[in-house]
């Protein structure tokens, strides 16, 4: 997730908290994985770690590696993609031969850092956050990487800017790929945005869908205050996605959870 309003300010309290109980909320299970970014669902902290040193960290650019360690030193690192989701986009992206792209909620930009190293040297990427500070942090591993240049970042929120695109009727259909990971209460209103800004055939990547886990358990489960706050917008944009016929879709079990949209009207 990479946006900085309540959800950042609980991800700051529930680090802290993290650090005094193990990592667990009132009547969660305790994780003994330790990693940032963690946000597997497998039940098993092993098999991760197995999937994290036998094909990821073997296969990840040495900035990507730079960027994450930088990004666990911050105070709302839990916001980060994780190291395989990274990896998942930039395969992701190469397999469809993405050129221009958008990125809604950047953080420290991991996740924009694997897409920049995934498309062509004149491939461009509109990368949207609220906050500038943490997209600088992440910017000296993306100018190392020699991609900066394919980056054009806007500070401020996202529903604007997309409005602004629908104005040009040249922007109608010209992007091949948008990966959305900000604000969930919003994931409605830029879907459909992005119906009329992806070309036929692209798609649309929206994170975090099966949030913690969360999308399973009874409405009064125990759960963090940020998990809770934002879970009915997960099911609200869950339903929808399986119900638009304007899309084909695929929702994997990949970090926190990541629904693909293959537009196809």
């Amino acid at each position: 997730m990479a946006t900085a309003t309540p959800e950042a300010a609980a991800a700051t309290a529930t680090a802290t908290a993290e650090q005094t109980n193990g990592g667990a909320g009132a009547g969660e299970q305790k994780t003994r994985h330790s990693e940032v970014g963690h946000k597997s669902l497998l039940k098993s902290d092993e098999l991760y770690q197995y999937i994290l040193e036998t094909s990821v960290y073997p296969r990840e650019h040495e900035c990507m590696k730079e960027l994450r360690e930088v990004t666990a030193k911050h105070p709302w690192n839990l916001m980060t993609t994780s190291a395989d989701e990274g990896q998942f986009l930039n395969l992701l992206l190469k397999l469809i031969g993405a050129k221009k792209t958008m990125e809604i909620g950047v953080y420290t930009g991991y996740s924009l850092l694997a897409t920049a190293l995934a498309i062509p040297d004149d491939g461009t990427i509109l990368a949207m956050d609220i906050n500038r500070e943490n997209y600088e942090l992440g910017l000296p591993s993306i100018e190392k990487a020699g991609v900066a240049h394919k980056i054009e970042f806007r500070e401020g929120p996202a529903l604007p800017v997309l409005d602004q695109l629908l104005e040009e009727e040249s922007n109608h259909g010209s992007f091949d790929f948008v990966f959305v990971d900000a604000d969930k209460d919003n994931y409605l209103n830029y879907h459909e945005r992005l119906m009329k800004l992806v070309r036929i055939g692209g798609l649309v990547g929206y994170d975090n869908t099966l949030w913690n886990g969360s999308v399973v358990l009874p409405a009064d489960a125990p759960m963090r205050k940020y998990i809770r706050y934002y879970r009915d917008f997960v099911l609200e944009i869950n339903k929808a996605l399986a119900a638009d016929d304007r899309v084909e879709i695929c929702q994997l079990p990949v970090g926190d959870g990541i629904t693909l949209c293959r537009r196809v009207k």
